[in-house]
């Protein structure tokens, strides 16, 4: 019995344990196999992306404080940051990347840069 190509069904000719006929057929095999991964990655990073970039926007300086309502018009997506920082008072600052918002009373944000990294 022959052995075939995973993606294509070719009759595969060399070694014993060859499972695809050329290299196009085998990243088109595991491009299929991850493509539902890649893309939720993809899109996420996308997310992230433009957080930060909306954070850095209004924060060239390294800290200054901004409404939520302009953070709202311009997209920002607040179930998307990369890590949290808690004070020693229990606040708690959320980073996308090097740029951080604490949540502030009034609909208010002070936006921070973490030089650190």
């Amino acid at each position: 019995m022959k052995k075939k190509c995973l993606y294509c069904g070719e009759v595969l000719i060399g070694r014993a344990d060859k499972k695809f006929c050329n290299d196009s057929c085998r990243n088109n095999y595991h491009h299929h196999q991850n493509s539902d991964q890649i893309n939720l990655i993809r899109n996420i990073n996308n997310i992230l992306k433009r957080n930060r970039a909306i954070l850095k926007g209004f924060n060239p300086n390294g800290k200054t404080t901004v409404r939520k309502a302009l953070l709202d018009s311009l997209g920002f997506n607040y179930k998307y940051f990369t890590s949290t920082y808690t004070t020693k008072e229990g606040r708690i600052y959320y980073f996308v990347y090097d740029q951080g918002y604490l949540p502030l009373e009034n609909d208010l944000y002070m936006l921070v840069e973490n030089r650190d990294i």
